[in-house]
């Protein structure tokens, strides 16, 4: 049985020292939080050159997911997506973000497009990226409490105002 587990092990496809992992036909990297900038600087190198998207997730209410590859998931994911114009192909990155450790490297170094992506990310989940030269909020008002788009935030509600109706 050990044989076989070790056999499946060495059979897991790595890019950068990365578990591949494909979803609808898409690579997905599984990037540690300590390989995250060194792993994106190298596909820079590859040719991965433009980030078309950077955000979170929070998987609050699926704490025992599958990521793959045996990565150990946390509660929050940042996901990344990179495009290489000359090979006219995309490659997804997954972060695992611990609840009680909610912060992560900036790219804004290697990719300068995403600093309303990070600061997007640190408003919605509250997830705060090192290294960034404005982590502000961007979509909030400065002085609102929480992060909207956490599993834990209260909904809440804004009352609907009619014009011309008695409220």
């Amino acid at each position: 049985m050990s044989d076989q587990v070790e056999q499946a092990e060495e059979t897991v496809e790595t890019l950068h020292g990365c578990p591949v992992v494909y979803s609808r036909d898409q690579k997905v990297l599984l990037v540690s939080r300590d390989q995250y900038v060194s792993v994106v600087k190298s596909l820079l190198i590859d040719g991965f050159d433009v980030c078309i998207d950077l955000t979170g997730v929070d998987y609050l209410s699926l704490p025992n997911r599958v990521v793959g590859a045996g990565v150990q998931p946390e509660r929050f994911e940042v996901v990344v997506n990179l495009l290489s114009l000359t090979k006219r192909e995309r490659i997804r990155l997954r972060v695992q973000v611990p609840a009680d450790d909610t912060t992560l490297a900036s790219l804004f170094d290697v990719h300068p497009g995403t600093e309303a992506h990070e600061r997007e990310t640190y408003d919605m989940f509250g997830i705060t990226f090192e290294g960034h030269p404005d982590m502000t909020r961007i979509l909030m008002p400065e002085d609102w409490d929480g992060h909207p788009l956490r599993k834990d935030y209260d909904q809440g509600f804004i009352p609907v105002q009619f014009k011309g109706t008695n409220s």
